[in-house]
């Protein structure tokens, strides 16, 4: 965050803060004319500090470090960093964002059906293998202790964007964000259960996951008046 006053290149030449005395060994060396001073250092942007704290948070998770290692991971005074970030919840915040955008790009980059079953089992697959590549920083993306904001909503829907089609296509575009309702909460209880290692029973996680994923989008398919049913008024069910 310090850098230097830089000055004009004129005015470095001839003024007598910008040029060293003749008794100066620099004076010296260049015959009393002086060079512009270097241009300052590269300031350290927001995102410099969030890609800092997401390799902090693949290394140690959210709670295993403090702002002032991520101020010295990045080379600024912790009251700067403070001055950009207020406390480490709003910086968490930001990396939350961070993690939704690379997520939405995982399953952007599955591969792609005309047959939107395919489609999305394409994409719950990119969604598992990012939580298994990512197990601390995807534990931040549905963190009950981040901080809601207009960025963080922002970033689930982008992070949903890509699916969408797919959801439309499948159960049309009324129902499309229920849809995704539906299978999202399956994909993030599994991948959860398995990153803790809560699956301690054997048997293929893989078959179990394959098996999930196919029965709901299963019981998507059905048509609406079947997968959509009134409470009954005389058992609330």
């Amino acid at each position: 965050m310090l850098g230097f006053d830089a000055m004009p290149l004129r005015e470095a030449m001839t003024s007598d803060r910008g040029a060293p005395r003749a008794s100066d060994p620099v004076g010296q060396r260049a015959g009393g004319l002086c060079c512009a001073r270097m241009p300052s250092p590269a300031k350290t942007s927001d995102d410099d500090i969030v890609a800092a704290t997401l390799e902090l948070v693949r290394l140690h998770g959210r709670a295993g470090f403090t702002m002032r290692d991520v101020a010295d991971a990045v080379g600024i005074q912790a009251p700067s960093l403070y001055s950009r970030f207020t406390d480490k919840g709003a910086l968490l915040a930001a990396v939350e964002v961070k993690l939704w955008e690379r997520l939405g790009r995982a399953i952007a980059r599955a591969p792609r059906s005309s047959n939107p079953v395919r489609t999305l089992t394409a994409q719950a697959r990119a969604y598992r293998a990012f939580a298994k590549a990512n197990p601390r920083g995807y534990a931040l993306i549905f963190d009950a202790e981040a901080e809601r904001s207009e960025a963080g909503r922002q970033a689930r829907a982008a992070g949903l964007e890509p699916s969408l089609p797919a959801f439309e296509a499948l159960v049309g575009e009324r129902d499309a964000l229920m849809a995704a309702r539906v299978l999202t909460p399956f994909l993030h209880g599994f991948v959860s259960m398995e990153l803790a290692g809560a699956f301690r029973l054997g048997g293929g996680l893989d078959a179990a996951f394959e098996q999930g994923v196919a029965s709901i989008l299963a019981g998507l398919r059905l048509p609406r008046r079947e997968r959509i049913r009134k409470p009954s008024r005389a058992t609330g069910d």
